[in-house]
């Protein structure tokens, strides 16, 4: 058994599902490509889909011959196939394909999806158990607390999109380097506690007054949280390129900011934003903010 492991869609459980596969004597499969090369690799053959799409695809074809290939699940908006059932959709839309399979990046649900794999990987509960028992502490959520708000001489700028970009050093990589040269202090919305923009993401709904989905919730808690704080000047909010649901649910969400907002889409060939001089411009006027 040959099992593909992908460090795609902002992967942080690479090293429990490395030493977990490991432990149950599955031969474990990694990308080695540079991420420019794979990307390229999966924009070629399929154009038309979102840019962390095409990164997925091409790190599945470098992997060539595997039996199964792992990919972090992600929390989809209203909408979002992608996110939702990517490992469904893209076998069906490039032949030959690794059967797919989306796991939990972390969270409460990361043990009984190994203890699932796992079983069906070996038939062996006592070898799953002891596999489990190795990685126990690798399942441990981080300490969190808020990162830092202000640093001299910088406005603070609020940064929000899916977590899966915000954590995809590669993808965001070009406006990072942006953001220090224009002398802001971005705080990226996935570094914030998860319990406290859970927490805050369970106070909204849609007009209809239905619960929002989970990757809706996490970009309205995130601004509820980022928002309220004074250090914080102005949002940016950051939408892969050609993910129309991602950027519906950030235009909706950015039409109800209270302090100058900005949306931006990102992909590996862009590494200019001409809106964001005057968006800089604004945040150096006085605070001012909307009446609620």
């Amino acid at each position: 058994m040959k099992v593909g492991l992908l460090d795609v869609l902002g992967a942080r459980q690479m090293r429990y599902w490395n030493t977990f596969l490991n432990e149950l004597g599955v031969k474990v499969v990694t990308p080695t490509l540079p991420a420019e090369d794979a990307y390229e690799l999966g924009r070629r053959s399929l154009p038309d889909v979102p840019v962390q799409v095409q990164l997925v695809l091409g790190r599945l074809l470098e992997l060539g011959n595997v039996d199964l290939a792992l990919l972090p699940s992600t929390r989809a908006v209203s909408q979002d196939a992608w996110a939702s059932d990517l490992a469904e959709l893209l076998p069906r839309r490039i032949s030959g394909l690794p059967t797919l399979r989306a796991v939990p990046d972390g969270g409460p649900e990361l043990t009984g999806a190994a203890l699932e794999l796992g079983q069906q990987l070996t038939h062996n509960a006592s070898q799953v158990r002891l596999a489990l028992s190795k990685v126990k502490l690798l399942a441990q959520p981080p300490r969190e607390s808020l990162p830092p708000l202000s640093a001299p001489a910088r406005p603070t700028v609020a940064v929000i999109g899916p977590d899966s970009l915000l954590r995809d050093a590669f993808l965001t990589g070009p406006l990072r380097a942006k953001l220090g040269n224009l002398a802001l202090h971005p705080v990226w919305a996935d570094q914030l506690p998860r319990e406290q923009v859970e927490e805050r993401g369970q106070r909204f709904s849609t007009p209809s007054g239905k619960p929002l989905p989970p990757g809706e919730r996490d970009l309205w808690g995130a601004q509820n949280l980022l928002e309220g704080k004074g250090a914080v000047r102005g949002l940016i909010y950051l939408a892969p390129l050609r993910d129309a649901a991602t950027l519906g649910a950030l235009t909706r969400l950015s039409g109800t900011a209270r302090k100058p907002a900005l949306l931006l889409e990102l992909a590996p060939e862009l590494s200019d934003w001409p809106e964001l001089a005057a968006f800089v411009t604004r945040l150096a006027a006085p605070p001012q903010e909307h009446p609620l």
